[in-house]
């Protein structure tokens, strides 16, 4: 069939479609021809008998099988009926005639063709399942308006080597339509990640954010998690958690006077606190690692306000980036992911104005109904959980975390007593 659509895309053939239909026999339509139907076994069995036959009597004569198609059939067509135990028949042999086995030998006789029989008692045979209905579908094919003995493929382009050689005179191409017009030329589309990334970015921008440089993916253990005021023994610092750069291993440097005011914040603590009360190691401070949370960014943004010329001055910052946990990947876990990030450093901010950014900023993403629950950050108190509801899940889902950097993590910075961050 293939190689006859092919050979009729180039007119070399034509092709029409000739359908045939006819029956096939079953096994048991071919016994019901050679010995005759279960009823007129059934039916002869028991006229020859006076009196009748029980139902054992009449299975042993005919077989159980026969016995069991062919009674009910002669019920239903009031051959016999049954008296007391036995089965007696109702009509003479002369009165009855085996029209199933006439039936399928007029099919027998001609080849299985349906035209025989009328549709009624065709349906009464499939629905004993004596036949089957086969449909032989096969072409009817003819020469065609190119017809040649040999196929010759036709050329699809004008190459070179036909012009130098001259091939083109004698080569046959297909058709060419000059006046359609070609493929529109697509321009790439973006990825929905980085949809949402673009609607998220308007949003913030138009809050009065500035977009933080976040294209620096390896940092030092000494701004992912020191600068923070998060212990060097934290769980989350562990290879089971974090993915350690094997080379280059270390950092090269970070603001000495910074970093003896971070220690010492861990050591002996300041701004009120006790601080963690243990060895602060310089090694593992300057370890490489894969950035776990975009927070790195945001310690390295603040000390540099902190210390800009002309001092410290209000600001907003965002980021929309990649960080990376070793998390063992599965539906809902993968190794990278995209973290949204913003922070506000400003003069004796509250709770309440973090609440309020929040809001403002999930508002305009149609998250409308949030909810807030305490929650504990090592580097933010207070701190809250973010829930939005679900409107089709009918449930509240966790949507983000957040919270006010502590001032052992702003204090060892430079930043002024009565300045506030909120983050989330």
């Amino acid at each position: 069939v293939g190689a006859v659509k092919s050979l009729m895309t180039d007119d070399y053939v034509k092709s029409s479609d000739i359908s045939f239909s006819y029956c096939t026999l079953s096994k048991e339509a071919e016994s019901i021809v050679e010995n005759g139907s279960q009823e007129y076994r059934v039916f002869s069995a028991l006229v020859e008998k006076e009196g009748g036959m029980s139902m054992p009597d009449l299975q042993a004569a005919v077989g159980k099988d026969v016995a069991k198609i062919g009674m009910g059939n002669c019920m239903k067509q009031k051959w016999i009926k049954k008296d007391g135990p036995n089965l007696v028949a109702l009509k003479t042999k002369d009165e009855v005639s085996d029209e199933t086995q006439a039936t399928l030998k007029t099919l027998t006789d001609a080849a299985g063709s349906t035209d025989v029989l009328d549709d009624k008692t065709m349906q009464g045979l499939k629905r004993r399942k004596l036949v089957s209905l086969v449909t032989r579908k096969s072409l009817k094919v003819t020469k065609g308006d190119s017809y040649a003995p040999v196929r010759v493929k036709k050329a699809a382009d004008l190459t070179k080597e036909m012009l130098e050689n001259g091939s083109w005179k004698t080569t046959t191409f297909k058709p060419y339509n000059f006046l359609t017009l070609g493929e529109k030329v697509g321009g790439g589309y973006l990825h929905p990640l980085l949809k949402v990334r673009a609607e998220f970015r308007k949003i913030l921008f138009e809050m009065g954010f500035h977009e933080m440089p976040t294209n620096k993916w390896v940092e030092s253990s000494f701004w992912n998690f020191d600068s923070l005021f998060q212990p060097q023994s934290h769980p989350a610092r562990d290879a089971h958690d974090t993915f350690f750069i094997k080379e280059p291993a270390k950092t090269v440097s970070v603001p000495e006077d910074y970093y003896e005011r971070v220690k010492a914040m861990h050591e002996v603590g300041g701004a009120g606190s006790i601080g963690y009360r243990y060895d602060f190691q310089r090694e593992e401070a300057f370890k490489n690692l894969l950035r776990t949370h975009t927070t790195a960014i945001s310690s390295q943004m603040l000390y540099k306000l902190a210390n800009q010329e002309g001092g410290f001055k209000p600001a907003r910052y965002f980021s929309i980036d990649r960080v990376f946990r070793n998390e063992t990947m599965d539906a809902t876990h993968l190794c990278e992911f995209h973290q949204v990030e913003g922070l506000v450093a400003d003069y004796n901010l509250s709770l309440g104005d973090l609440i309020g950014t929040i809001e403002t900023f999930f508002n305009k993403i149609g998250i409308t109904q949030l909810r807030f629950k305490p929650a504990f950050n090592p580097y933010t108190e207070p701190s809250m959980e973010v829930f939005g509801y679900h409107p089709i899940l009918k449930k509240w889902t966790e949507i983000g975390n957040s919270g006010m950097f502590r001032p052992e993590m702003l204090q060892p910075m430079g930043l002024p007593e009565n300045v506030r961050v909120i983050a989330w």
